[in-house]
C-alpha cells in the first residue's frame, strides 16, 4: 500500500520550483560577483595616472624648456638650439656612457646621438639615476657650473651631472643617464608622451 503523502506530491509544481529556486540563485550569485569584480578594476584616477599625456610644443622657444607630468614623474621637453645641439659632441670624452650602450634607458628610436626622434626636442624623465631626486635645470653655457660646461642638469642632492641630451657624466653618482620615456609626435606641435608606434 503506497504512502497517501507520495500520492499528494504534484511532480510538476515540484520541477518548477527546483528550476526557480536555480535561476533565483545563479542571478544572486551574479549580482554579488559584479561589484566584487568591478571593485577590482582599476579606478578613473589609477588609469589617469598612466594615460599617456598630451603637450602642445608651440610655445616652447629655442633654448627653452617645459615640464608636464606622466605616471606622476616630471617629464621634461627641452627645445635645443642649434648651438646647443653642436655642443653635444664636445662631450663625449667627459660621459660615463656617450654612445647609449645601456639601452634600456631610451627606446630603440632614441638611440642617435641626440635621444630624440626629432633633434632639437629631447623629451627626458625628470629623474635622477642615483637615488630619484629631480636634477635643476642648468641650460646655459658655463655659469655657475664652471669654464667647461655645455649646459645640461645637476643634481645638488649628490652632485650628479648630465648634459643637454641627459648622458651621465664620469664620476657622478649616478650610474646611468636619464631615461627617455615612450613617445611620439600626432602633428608638428603635439607630443604624446606614454605611447609610441612600437606596440
Amino acid at each position: 500500500m503506497g504512502n497517501r503523502l507520495d500520492d499528494k506530491i504534484d511532480k510538476k509544481k515540484r520541477s518548477f520550483l527546483i528550476a526557480a529556486t536555480t535561476v533565483t540563485g545563479v542571478i544572486g550569485a551574479g549580482v554579488i560577483t559584479v561589484p566584487f569584480l568591478s571593485s577590482m578594476t582599476p579606478s578613473e584616477r589609477a588609469k589617469a595616472a598612466g594615460a599617456p599625456v598630451e603637450v602642445d610644443l608651440s610655445k616652447i622657444e629655442a633654448g627653452a624648456m617645459i615640464t608636464t607630468e606622466w605616471r606622476g614623474q616630471p617629464v621634461w621637453i627641452i627645445n635645443r638650439s642649434q648651438a646647443m645641439l653642436d655642443d653635444l659632441k664636445k662631450n663625449d670624452s667627459d660621459l660615463s656612457d656617450p654612445h647609449l650602450d645601456v639601452v634600456s634607458q631610451q627606446p630603440s628610436y632614441c638611440k642617435n646621438p641626440t635621444r630624440s626622434l626629432k633633434p632639437n626636442l629631447l623629451v627626458l624623465v625628470g629623474i635622477c639615476t642615483h637615488l630619484g631626486c629631480s636634477p635643476t635645470a642648468k641650460l646655459q653655457t658655463q655659469g655657475d657650473m664652471g669654464e667647461n660646461w655645455n649646459g645640461g642638469f645637476f643634481c645638488p642632492c649628490h652632485g650628479s651631472k648630465f648634459d643637454l641630451a641627459g648622458r651621465v657624466y664620469k664620476g657622478s653618482p649616478a650610474p646611468i643617464n636619464l631615461v627617455v620615456p615612450p613617445h611620439k609626435y600626432i602633428n608638428e606641435n603635439t607630443l604624446l608622451i606614454g605611447e609610441d608606434n612600437e606596440g
